[in-house]
């Protein structure tokens, strides 16, 4: 007999890959948990009583967050990520977006953390969050262009698992993973 899941908040959050003109990307680096003293792509939660869709938080949390007006049609939706158990203190559903508009300059320093800019090789040097290393860059890597929706068991103890639900490759592109 199976255990019963583990009752935990559900929440809806983007991440937005944003570059500059020369390919850095811009990182923060969180002063608030999840992801304390990390380094990661900007993003945040969806306002779910006002009914914001991805695209639109995407766009919200980048003029916030980043400092920098996009539209909708400056996104490229490349991933979505159901994590179970993560940090042991909830599920999250996460929509990745890779934005084609390039950043000038580095922003201003907000309550969320501190921003840096950094080449790829660089950032898998960088205390990152656990399922980020293993996860979320790996799938930046190989799907930017295209599209993969998985799901990732988090729970704390446990081995790191993650289950593909749909990918669409580029024709060059292999196979996931």
């Amino acid at each position: 007999m199976s255990a019963e899941p583990t009752i935990l908040p559900f929440k809806i959050s983007v991440l937005v890959f944003l570059r500059d003109a020369r390919g850095r990307f811009l990182l923060i680096r969180r002063r608030k948990a999840p992801n304390l003293n990390c380094w990661s792509p900007i993003g945040g939660k969806l306002e779910m009583a006002q009914g914001e869709s991805p695209f639109e938080c995407a766009t919200r949390e980048t003029g916030e967050e980043a400092g920098l007006a996009i539209s909708a049609a400056d996104l490229h939706l490349f991933g979505m990520i159901s994590e179970r158990g993560y940090e042991g203190t909830g599920h999250w559903l996460m929509f990745l977006f890779d934005c084609h508009k390039r950043m000038e300059r580095l922003p201003e320093d907000i309550d969320e953390g501190h921003f840096g800019w950094f080449g790829r090789e660089e950032i898998d040097t960088l205390a990152l969050p656990p399922t980020d290393r293993t996860l979320v860059w790996p799938v930046y890597d190989k799907f930017r262009a295209s599209f993969i929706a998985y799901r990732a068991e988090c729970d704390p103890g446990a081995q790191l698992r993650m289950t593909v639900e749909e990918s669409h490759l580029e024709p060059h592109g292999g196979p996931p993973f």
